[in-house]
């Protein structure tokens, strides 16, 4: 195959997957906002408190393992013996069911306990559906794993979606029929819950269904295990797919260290169960805004680090730190727009989202989550793409402990807006550790002051902007129905707020030309630019 062929299948299967990716995580943030007006606060509550065990069963099929095995896949392949590449598979399969099993087993056997742990024994059987989901993921990961390395991606972008698809239209329909027939909001969450088990299955499916359609052939010829090798491939699956997985993991750790204590710590400050349950779930009501602000921000940044990678590989400095430098860059101008836009209509938005304002100043800090973490996981996957995957999965590892530690200490006091400020707390410190640990490592500056300073700028004449806009347009409200009225004021303050964010950035002469051609829409963009910046 010619070096030109190749990259542009490269390109062409990391766009299809960054496209899969995408709706993928679309589908998963938006979800919950018709499941909330379907279940209330409570039972979005009940459905969150076990979600991060589903999120970390669908990051270990997804991200880590079918990308590490991809890789030795084609490693492999390129050394032309048919034993390598099944004793690779042999090995990721062994690797992969023991750890699918022991997931699986802590979640069923040990549901008892960790519904106790949670302060809510209810959730035992929630728990014990989504422990199948591990017994599920190894076949995911092994068959992705196998099409990434033969370098065709549709199986894993179809699989991806198909997932999601079937996943939320599971979770439609149980929520749908179950609250129809009366049912409690536990069993009513269970079905929910089912939907990753659905989804798991679907995806099987359809990774089979391409295998069998592309003639794919089972060598069933005896090989003999070597166990250096083995253990060769053990150590890289465990290390680096983990390292990965782990990375990819930031926000089901937030997420973990609620479900395990922030409701019992509102129980033990007096609040009664009924009461801590709604106010969880309305917290909880903050998680799609989060997500839909990080889809956008990091499908931008992100898609620079193959880029990075590869002036890495050439051994090109100037222009890998030049491209580092863009990345963040983009990660800093979309997360400080997406934030700051989003604190500011919060109570709008909340009310054309959830049907009322409650809790628009826990979810209002909870926006700066999405600045925090677009930085966080940009800075990771530039480590990673330079080769440094341990550092910052050890990193976010931790801060799962110093989140659950924060609720401790926080919520007693402030109830969810202490758990909010926990979470912040957290990723500033995640940030500004993974920051200095990529500037130690360029050993040259990587963001200058002046970005800083307009970026600022900008976002503090948005705020103002904002705030006058739903002033004067808040005395028209009494003539219409208050959630539509939310809604019109939500989007349109998103069209005011956007346009004289970006109009401050771009003539204060933050990007070149040639880096807003590499934004989406970045072509029509440059006429903003000042016109000594344009060619």
């Amino acid at each position: 195959m010619r070096p030109e062929n190749h990259a542009k299948d490269l390109f062409k299967g990391a766009f299809i997957l960054t496209i899969a990716a995408l709706i993928t995580k679309i589908l998963s943030a938006v979800y919950r906002v018709p499941f909330q007006n379907i279940v209330g606060d409570v039972g979005l509550y009940i459905y969150q408190q076990v979600y991060p065990f589903y999120g970390v069963a669908l990051t270990l099929s997804t991200y880590g393992f079918p990308v590490i095995i991809s890789k030795l896949y084609a490693e492999e392949a390129n050394k032309k013996e048919k034993s390598g590449i099944q004793h690779l598979f042999i090995t990721a399969a062994f690797i992969l069911f023991m750890i699918g099993f022991l997931g699986f087993a802590a979640l069923y056997w040990g549901a008892d306990i960790l519904a106790a742990q949670m302060n809510d024994p209810q959730l035992a059987i929630l728990l014990k559906v989504i422990s199948i989901t591990f017994l599920i993921f190894p076949i995911v990961s092994l068959l992705r794993g196998y099409y990434q390395g033969k370098g065709y991606m549709v199986p894993t972008a179809v699989s991806q979606v198909g997932e999601q698809l079937i996943r939320v239209l599971t979770i439609f329909l149980a929520a749908f029929l179950l609250m129809d027939q009366g049912y409690s909001l536990y069993i009513v969450a269970g079905g929910a819950a089912f939907g990753s088990v659905t989804g798991g299955i679907v995806s099987i499916l359809i990774l089979v269904t391409f295998f069998w359609f592309r003639k794919g052939k089972i060598h069933s010829s005896i090989v003999k295990i070597d166990f250096k090798k083995s253990r060769k491939i053990a150590s890289i699956l465990l290390l680096q797919g983990l390292a990965v997985c782990v990375s990819s993991m930031l926000l089901v750790f937030m997420q973990m260290a609620d479900s395990f204590n922030l409701y019992s710590l509102l129980i033990s400050s007096g609040m009664k169960d009924l009461d801590a349950k709604e106010l969880k779930g309305i917290y909880d009501r903050g998680q799609p805004l989060i997500q839909v602000g990080m889809v956008v921000a990091t499908s931008m940044s992100l898609s620079l680090v193959p880029i990075i990678t590869s002036e890495k590989l050439k051994a090109s400095l100037d222009m890998m730190h030049e491209k580092i430098r863009l990345a963040l860059k983009i990660g800093l101008f979309v997360g400080v727009a997406a934030t700051v836009g989003l604190w500011n209509i919060i109570t709008p938005t909340n009310i054309m989202l959830f049907e009322n304002s409650n809790g628009s100043d826990v979810l209002g800090v909870l926006s700066i989550i999405i600045l925090l973490s677009t930085m966080i996981m940009t800075i990771t996957a530039i480590l990673q793409g330079l080769g440094i995957t341990l550092f910052p999965a050890f990193v976010i590892l931790c801060g799962f402990g110093v989140k659950y530690v924060m609720n401790m200490f926080l919520v007693p006091q402030y109830h969810t807006m202490g758990a909010a400020m926990a979470s912040c707390i957290t990723l500033s410190l995640i940030m500004v550790i993974l920051f200095f640990k990529l500037r130690s490592h360029l050993n040259t500056p990587i963001l200058n002051g002046r970005f800083l300073i307009v970026i600022s700028f900008a976002a503090f004449v948005m705020f103002i902007v904002l705030q006058v806009y739903l002033y004067l347009t808040g005395f028209i409200h009494h003539f219409g129905h208050d959630r539509l009225f939310a809604g019109f004021q939500a989007l349109s303050a998103v069209l005011v707020g956007g346009i004289s964010y970006l109009w401050i950035v771009l003539k204060g002469n933050t990007f070149k030309e040639e880096e807003l051609s590499m934004l989406p829409f970045g072509n029509k963009l440059m006429i903003l630019l000042p016109k000594k910046t344009r060619r």
